[in-house]
């Protein structure tokens, strides 16, 4: 008689593209998911090899997956790319494993297509700026809206992050935050690891900025509820 699947301990896997986002989302998930156990991947190739050849996800969708059916094989009750760039990855991914694989900007994307006709997208790095932007795009016609889109990318910040400097790297970003937010309704920041810049910006202003590390555990959590993980 096989175990029962309800009995089997929550377990979620995090596959992330820098090393930049692991301590970030452990703790989130540590706040928000607790006793569900973490276990991470981490691939610091895939975003290099993304800048290299224009942004073509088929490159390194095999080994994303793979990633993946690895996790579900470690007993992952659910898989969360921490990573905006590989999303469409991620979607590919649900085809070849029997868990749900979540996106972590999915539900920020949806709160960005409800909230403003004019949206911004920030990034610090190039690739992650058409995927957030075709998700938020998909969103806004499921809610039967046509926003206009403007992105910016603060390509200087994350080169002050790969060298260690977040402090240097949230000065940068927030410049181009709040250049960006004077022409739109709401600002995606496109990639988890930029939500530490939203603290350096005015207090009245931090509303109008959105980030993905808690609302995307808070909707890991939602689906492990749902899973009966």
């Amino acid at each position: 008689m096989g175990v029962d699947e309800k009995m089997k301990p929550a377990k979620l896997a995090i596959i992330h593209t820098t090393p930049v986002t692991v301590d970030t989302m452990k703790a989130l998930a540590g706040e928000i998911l607790p006793g569900v156990e973490i276990i991470n991947f981490v691939d610091d190739s895939i975003l290099p090899q993304l800048a290299s050849n224009g942004g073509n996800l088929a490159d390194v969708q095999e080994r994303w997956t793979a990633y993946a059916k690895f996790a579900e094989q470690q007993g992952a009750t659910c898989i969360l790319s921490a990573c905006s760039s590989v999303g469409e990855a991620a979607e590919a991914a649900r085809r070849e494993v029997g868990v749900p694989v979540l996106r972590i900007d999915e539900a920020m994307a949806e709160e960005a297509a409800a909230r403003g006709s004019r949206i911004g997208i920030a990034a610090t790095l190039a690739s992650t700026l058409q995927p957030t932007a075709r998700l938020i795009e998909r969103k806004a016609r499921e809610l039967g809206t046509h926003p206009q889109i403007r992105q910016a990318l603060a390509s200087g910040a994350y080169r002050l992050l790969m060298d260690g400097d977040r402090e240097g790297h949230n000065r940068v970003l927030a410049e181009t935050l709040l250049e960006l937010a004077d022409s739109v309704d709401v600002v995606v920041l496109a990639q988890a690891s930029m939500a530490g810049a939203v603290e350096s910006l005015p207090e009245h202003l931090r509303p109008k900025f959105l980030t993905s590390p808690r609302s995307g555990m808070k909707l890991v959590a939602r689906r492990m509820a749902v899973a009966g993980a």
